[in-house]
């Protein structure tokens, strides 16, 4: 390279140095490393706030977690050789939170008895029973009430001794200076807490439920009891008939002398088979799966559900890709005059939120005043969602109104990439019309649809929003005890069963279900992909 040359570097002289990135160059107004370090100071605030609020609540996993992340953020945004890990970091921690803690934290439920009566420790469990068992203690003055708040914190406020002392349901009664009382010993003025008026007390039913509910310890021990109020003027103390013995770990009744001791499933249980409401979650290994397959209650069911799963996803993909398909070869025909216009009103379904074209179908095919039966079959009584088949039926009609043309959009972009030369040499050949389809279009359809196909199946496996508003998972099965029904798919009744939607939950079942359904779809879906190597080989 001559001297004159652009860019040629002089002889014996040093080699330029290495431009700094934006981010990192302090030269010039230094934009692009003041904006990194002010996006920085924001995630070293929210994620020093967050590690704040773990510690608070003694979640010590979680506190580790959030600041191994937000250490390594610091690192990895001001260190020199980690420029892939800028723009990979973000979406790895997302990936973390919102799908591998999802799936380890299902596991994990999976295997423990995590449900209604088994939400906590067995410590919670113990002061739950004591709270159950209360009743007016005996020897219980009745102490002048004033219900006092701090934003949507309620409390009461009591006077004892001339001494006023406020306590929350969390909180257990402790003095606070400064407090005034009026002539009948009532709290009028509590420092740093609003006094709640009577009249509005009286007046709105919600506050009066809140109050009528809360209870406040009297001290950090259970067993001295709990302030409550009937009507919001006077409180008293209430006390269990249990005695909690923590070095036997054991609750014993003092009005029947039972003693109540933990076993193995989270339960306080009596010599005599007794066994309290209240316990706590523990390890039950495979119980849940176990009990899934083999417990009567949900055997019978599940397996039902399980068969009716199957066939709703699989008649749902092949009568929506055979009815799309159709009119795709329909539409694709030159001769059809109007073609752009009859594509777009055929896609229409596709265009509504399929929450509410579940819920519109839900009143048309109503039994009493549906216009299915008024219009159509001229006001015959015919029970679609309440019938066992024909809800059923009515599932995978109104799934196929929605799914079509999704497969109608698929199948007329294939039609359009078949080679035409293809079609007519095999018309020269004498080839008939269905002989074209059978042996060339339908073959590259698939080649290019079947990993399509195996999606819409899986969608279609979960596919939750179609049951849950058009039937809602109904009609019940006759007879059974479990809240599962003959148009429930695999996840509404995992969600029936989880309690979300009101009565008693079974999350350990519901997780030990979830799983069962991934693990199904995973070994589906790779045996049908699979197949599909074989269509790319014809």
């Amino acid at each position: 390279m001559s001297v004159g040359q652009p860019g040629a570097e002089r002889p014996g002289s040093a080699p330029a140095a290495p431009r700094e990135s934006a981010a990192r160059d302090w030269r010039g107004p230094g934009w692009g490393f003041l904006v990194k370090l002010l996006l920085m100071m924001v995630v070293n605030a929210v994620g020093g706030a967050a590690v704040l609020s773990a510690y608070h609540a003694r979640s010590w996993v979680v506190l580790g977690v959030l600041v191994v992340l937000l250490a390594a953020a610091d690192w990895i945004y001001f260190a020199r050789r980690t420029r892939p890990l800028k723009y990979l970091y973000p979406g790895l921690v997302f990936l973390a939170v919102f799908q591998v803690f999802t799936l380890l934290y299902t596991g994990y439920v999976a295997f423990t008895n995590y449900g209604t009566g088994h939400l906590g420790s067995m410590q919670q469990a113990v002061d739950a029973a004591l709270i159950q068992d209360e009743r007016r203690a005996d020897d219980s003055p009745t102490y002048p009430l004033a219900v006092v708040r701090d934003g949507d914190v309620l409390g009461f406020a009591v006077s004892q001794d001339g001494e006023v002392r406020v306590g929350t349901a969390g909180d257990p009664l402790s003095p606070v200076p400064g407090a005034a009382l009026d002539d009948r010993g009532v709290p009028t003025h509590v420092p740093g807490w609003e006094v709640v008026p009577r009249a509005t007390l009286f007046t709105d039913a919600d506050l009066q439920q809140r109050v009528v509910s809360l209870r406040v310890p009297v001290s950090d021990d259970a067993e001295d009891g709990s302030l409550r109020t009937r009507e919001g003027a006077t409180a008293a103390v209430y006390t269990s008939d249990l005695v909690w013995d923590a070095a036997a770990r054991t609750l014993t009744d003092t009005a029947t002398g039972a003693v109540y001791a933990p076993d193995d499933r989270g339960n306080f249980v009596s010599a005599d088979g007794d066994r309290l409401a209240a316990g706590w979650y523990v390890n039950v290994g495979f119980d849940n799966f176990v009990r899934a397959f083999t417990d009567r209650a949900y055997a019978g069911p599940l397996l039902q559900v399980g068969a009716w799963t199957f066939a709703f996803a699989i008649l749902t993909v092949l009568t929506s890709f055979g009815l799309g398909l159709l009119f795709a070869m329909i539409y694709n025909d030159p001769r059809v005059r109007g073609r752009k216009v009859l594509r777009t009103v055929f896609i229409l379904p596709y265009a509504f939120p399929a929450f509410m074209s579940a819920l519109l179908w839900r009143g048309m095919l109503n039994a009493e005043f549906g216009v299915v039966n008024e219009w159509f079959l001229l006001g015959a009584d015919v029970n679609w969602l309440g019938d066992p088949w024909l809800a059923k039926l009515a599932i995978l009609w109104v799934n196929l109104w929605l799914s079509y043309p999704y497969w109608f959009l698929v199948t007329t972009g294939a039609l359009q990439a078949v080679p035409s030369e293809t079609l007519e040499a095999a018309r020269v050949d004498g080839a008939g019309r269905w002989r074209q389809f059978r042996s060339i279009t339908l073959p590259l359809l698939l080649v290019s649809t079947a990993p399509l196909a195996i999606a819409s199946f899986a969608f279609n496996f979960n596919n939750f929003t179609i049951i849950f508003m058009l039937t809602g998972g109904g009609p019940a099965f006759r007879g059974a005890s479990v809240p599962m029904g003959s148009t429930d798919i695999l996840i509404s009744a995992i969600y029936q069963i989880s309690g979300v939607s009101g009565g008693r939950a079974d999350y350990g079942l519901a997780s030990a279900l979830s799983i069962v359904v991934f693990v199904v779809i995973g070994v589906v879906s790779a045996l049908a992909f699979r197949q599909t190597r074989k269509l790319e080989e014809m």
